[in-house]
């Protein structure tokens, strides 16, 4: 079953057609990810998904399609973005940013149960809990924005690019942490320009280039395709 259902996708900024009639599916439960170099068209795929960008073509989740419907309204349905550079809101505390996570929900007891459990999977925001964010590490933003995403409950979570600017170590750690999440069940559309780390997490993938699917397929075959290992693992 699919989760998620992008059909013809286009993006153009004036006459820049930055993502020319994408499309493939995200099934139910699964991690695939959009692979490519920068300028592919990644970050406005996941945009346009999401309902920050005007699109051309359909975007479904599950069985709803999404056309004309608010970001803010998608979040309620079940999508949560993660987007690139993290949008952590620097001047409130972690536990602020935390707290609006789940802006959308009344159920203040279920509130105070997903606080905590994202507290004890991710301590160190638990030491920082009264800390501006914006004090915070770059892994720490990382796992904060991901954190404040799942106080949404998403069944659906688009990451745009949550190793950029991480030390290898800290990669490690949040990848440990996507893992994690997709394990309990939250499909996962993740951006990366990291192939290697992105092919060994996720079950499917797809190469983008200048705005459209050039490869496609499972990320075990991927990752060992000459083509890919030449472009983008430096083989």
């Amino acid at each position: 079953m699919s989760a998620l259902t992008v059909e013809n996708l286009t993006v153009s900024y004036g006459d820049i057609h930055a993502v020319k009639g994408l499309s493939f599916e995200v099934r139910e439960g699964e991690i695939f990810t959009l692979i490519g170099a920068n300028g592919a068209g990644k970050t406005s795929t996941l945009r346009a998904i999401s309902g920050l960008l005007r699109h051309g073509g359909c975007v479904r989740l599950g069985d709803r399609d999404l056309e004309g419907i608010a970001a803010e309204a998608i979040v309620s349905l079940g999508m949560a973005h993660v987007p690139e550079g993290r949008g952590i809101f620097g001047n409130l505390t972690v536990l602020e940013n935390l707290k609006l996570g789940a802006w959308i929900r009344r159920d203040h007891k279920a509130i105070a149960e997903d606080l905590d459990r994202m507290l004890t999977a991710l301590p160190r925001l638990r030491e920082r809990l009264t800390q501006p964010a914006g004090t915070l590490s770059g892994g720490e933003q990382q796992m904060l924005a991901v954190a404040r995403a799942l106080m949404s409950r998403p069944r659906t979570l688009l990451l745009d690019e949550p190793s950029m600017g991480l030390a290898p170590k800290l990669v490690k750690e949040i990848y440990h942490v996507i893992r994690e999440i997709n394990q309990t069940g939250v499909t996962i559309l993740l951006v990366e320009q990291n192939a290697n780390i992105a092919l060994k997490l996720a079950h499917r993938a797809a190469v983008l280039e200048t705005g459209t699917i050039t490869l496609a397929g499972d990320s075990a075959e991927l990752l060992a395709d000459p083509r890919v290992r030449e472009a983008y693992l430096g083989a």
